[in-house]
């Protein structure tokens, strides 16, 4: 057994949260640590999505590796730009389907 578990980041559109929340409880019954986007249920200012776009690229940084959950394909221009970020620091980045 390693050291430590297995850290995985869960990237993807907010719309596809009950997804997320899926991918989440499959990874950590499989043993890992996951972090995941923040939700915050209700309309957000500019600054807050700022706010939470940069806390979720430092995620990233503490990751092993990215999981990106995409039904149907779709990735949207902030899960592009995450998925060039994790790529670029070197991460190993999966889909949950493939990517169109």
């Amino acid at each position: 057994m390693p050291d430590r578990p297995e850290i995985v980041c869960i990237c993807g559109s907010l719309r596809f949260a009950e997804e997320m929340r899926a991918a989440y409880r499959e990874l950590t019954f499989a043993g890992a640590i996951v972090l995941a986007p923040g939700e915050a249920g209700e309309v957000i200012t500019i600054e807050q999505k700022a706010l939470l776009d940069a806390l979720h690229l430092r995620k990233i940084d503490l990751a092993d590796r990215v999981l990106v959950v995409n039904p149907g394909g779709y990735i949207g221009e902030s899960t592009r730009r995450e998925i060039d970020y994790a790529r670029t620091a070197g991460k190993s980045v999966s889909f949950t389907e493939a990517a169109d």
